[in-house]
């Protein structure tokens, strides 16, 4: 019972995390002439979502999980300098990062310490 628990504590924040990023990706792809965006080009929206759903998917594979979480970390900080541009709150936005990365740390803090020379 512990193992499952253990794996499911685990796993929790990546899926909340996932639930944020796969219906984002899913509403560019789906609704790219969206004309509220910074961005109005309906290729670039389809683009956008490609790469987050490519990106929550290596996030969400542990061999490529340092991959991925760069991807969408690095996405949100483009996103958080939008909305401070924009003038809209961009607060939920950092959190979105933090919690990215923080969801990364929990599956595999390994990758998080450096390597100790012998």
């Amino acid at each position: 019972m512990n193992k499952i628990l253990k794996t499911l504590l685990t796993w929790l924040p990546s899926i909340i995390i996932t639930l944020f990023f796969v219906p984002n990706a899913l509403d560019k792809i789906l609704n790219s002439s969206q004309t509220d965006k910074i961005v109005a080009n309906s290729s670039i929206m389809i683009a956008t979502g490609v790469f987050l759903l490519v990106s929550t998917g290596m996030f969400l594979y542990n061999k490529t999980i340092l991959i991925g979480t760069s991807l969408l970390a690095l996405y949100m900080t483009f996103i958080v300098f939008i909305h401070m541009y924009k003038g809209k709150p961009y607060e939920v936005a950092i959190l979105i990062v933090m919690a990215t990365i923080f969801a990364s740390y929990i599956r595999k803090p390994q990758l998080f310490h450096p390597k100790q020379e012998v």
